[in-house]
């Protein structure tokens, strides 16, 4: 026979635990909720690291400054042009290095505001490493603040050429168009420039050591941009 405070004790185990459960969810529910508050407040992870390149240190380039898009990747890009070939998409904003099989590597571009772009082809005759830049008389008309640097800027990480230049010319003479990097990501996917194309640091860094002296560079006009981004989606499709 089961005695009045046995049966008591047998009535409350089951109460005891399903008030235990029910405190773990919540305890549980309240962690869990900690941890999305903590990773929503998170920094995002740079998509390019800080980088030494000699004596000169170019800064991280943050997720949140820069468009996923345009972050230098390998893709599907069918085309007649040779492997080599730099292929600039100024209404895409995107820069193709043509390479075997099919594929490229494409970087995000900043190019020529209105009034500033251009098409048609050029050759690469000259490569610089932390370039200087001087303004061309066009710019200090515009911007007489520019006088200052007629005899050149110095190189370094403020210089409006960046890390790298390549240099454009189109029948033997120089276009005054240049590749060149940028250590402003924010202009990346942006018509800013007066007609060069410009990349971030890192990224210019990758091309300028990809691509020797007489390489080939196509501008492609609007329509050619439009043709260049049907034949990539029907190459898509049949995958």
């Amino acid at each position: 026979m089961i005695s009045p405070l046995a049966a008591r004790r047998a009535a409350a185990h089951p109460l005891l635990r399903a008030f235990c459960a029910a405190g773990l969810n919540v305890l549980l529910a309240a962690c869990n909720q900690a941890t999305l508050q903590q990773a929503s407040f998170a920094p995002p992870s740079p998509q390019y690291d800080a980088l030494a390149d000699g004596a000169v240190r170019i800064p991280a380039v943050e997720a949140e400054t820069l468009d996923p898009k345009y972050v230098k990747q390998r893709v599907r890009y069918p085309t007649t042009h040779a492997a080599g070939t730099i292929i600039v998409d100024p209404h895409a904003k995107f820069l193709y290095l043509v390479q075997e099989g099919g594929f490229a590597l494409r970087y995000g571009v900043g190019v020529g505001r209105d009034g500033f772009g251009w098409t048609g082809q050029a050759d690469i005759r000259r490569k610089a490493q932390w370039p200087t830049w001087t303004p061309t008389s066009a710019m200090m008309g515009r911007q007489p603040e520019l006088k200052q640097y007629r005899q050149g800027m110095a190189a370094g990480i403020d210089n409006p050429l960046g890390a790298r230049a390549l240099y454009l010319y189109r029948g033997g003479k120089d276009t005054l168009y240049r590749i060149h990097g940028t250590n402003e990501p924010e202009s990346i996917g942006q018509n800013v420039s007066s007609g060069c194309i410009r990349l971030l640091n890192h990224d210019v860094i990758d091309l300028f050591n990809r691509v020797p002296v007489g390489s080939r560079v196509v501008v492609l006009s609007e329509a050619e941009s439009r043709a260049a981004a049907l034949m990539s989606s029907a190459a898509s499709e049949v995958r």
